[in-house]
């Protein structure tokens, strides 16, 4: 199944680097937009990891958001496009931009799968979502939107929490390393949350490119060993450190309090990590006949379990 040609936007960015080394990885030819020189600037790290996915056998396609010929013109080189733009506030939050790229995507003709920048909650879900977090679902419905207005092939992938942000602090908010003494928990502790490591969300979503299961569908990444509470979480980290951690409660009330006082892009994390921890949204549904669970799908894949996960913080 190997040899499909695929272009990757963000390549270098939190997921889309990891996304280049599973297309390289599973054989595929790999194509990487590259910026042009003026809007690369002095960007040294980001030039250094384009260099060095050339050195492992990954093309370099010069294209711009801001010039749609460009954008065309590397599409039209490939059978499958694979977008990684942030669509977190706290880093950069490019979500709509995409819609550019649907038309370069639409004028060129040729793609046989289009995957957008998704890769969290299933925006189709979270109608109801807590403003201003709600604009994340938003936006990124109106790309779907447009894909499918122009009649694109397309696959959606929700991979729930990047254990990187959710697993190795214990779902702390504002921390990325695990609590030494006391750990916050989200009302009872107790709602299903599922955690996935980042390289395993770029394998399952590289995966899905020419499977026709996945085609026209949006795949779930719910790999059965990591879908954990947070209590359970916990539990595994106090085992890995041969401690228990001083817990504290926190009510859906006292979380929510401080959401006008803080700063934009705070409140839209914090939204979303209510919908999560309080409300359960990852796990309180059934996958219908639009999607497909990835570790179902792919066997064969050894996904990081948490506890082994976890040791990397020891």
């Amino acid at each position: 199944m190997g040899k499909t040609r695929v272009l990757v936007l963000g390549g270098t960015g939190y997921m889309g680097k990891r996304i280049v080394r599973a297309c390289l990885d599973q054989g595929h030819t790999t194509y990487v937009l590259q910026r042009p020189a003026q809007e690369i600037g002095l960007d040294i790290e980001k030039l250094q990891m384009l260099l060095a996915f050339k050195e492992q056998g990954a093309r370099l396609v010069e294209g711009s958001f801001s010039d749609h010929q460009s954008l065309v013109n590397a599409v039209k080189q490939v059978d499958v496009v694979i977008c990684t733009m942030s669509g977190v506030h706290f880093r950069s939050h490019n979500i709509l931009m995409q819609l550019k790229l649907v038309e370069a995507i639409k004028e060129a003709g040729n793609v046989k799968r289009f995957l957008p920048s998704e890769f969290g909650m299933d925006p189709a879900l979270m109608g109801h979502a807590l403003e201003p977090g709600k604009v994340t679902f938003d936006e990124k419905m109106t790309v779907r939107k447009a894909i499918e207005e122009s009649k694109i092939p397309f696959t959606y992938v929700s991979a729930n929490c990047f254990a990187g942000y959710f697993a190795g602090n214990l779902s702390q908010l504002g921390t990325l390393l695990p609590p030494k003494d006391k750990v916050g928990i989200y009302g009872d502790g107790n709602e299903k949350v599922i955690f996935v490591d980042e390289d395993d969300v770029a394998t399952y979503t590289v995966k899905t490119i020419d499977d026709p299961r996945t085609l026209n569908k949006t795949l779930y990444l719910r790999p059965q060993e990591n879908i954990l509470t947070q209590r359970q979480l916990i539990e595994k980290w106090e085992k890995l450190i041969g401690r228990t951690l001083e817990k504290f409660h926190i009510s859906a009330q006292d979380f929510l309090a401080p959401m006008k006082v803080l700063d934009y892009a705070t409140q839209v994390g914090l939204g979303h990590f209510y919908h999560i921890f309080y409300e359960g949204c990852l796990a309180n549904f059934e996958i219908g006949k639009e999607g497909e669970e990835a570790s179902q799908l792919y066997p064969e894949v050894q996904y990081t379990r948490m506890d082994t996960y976890l040791k990397r913080y020891i």
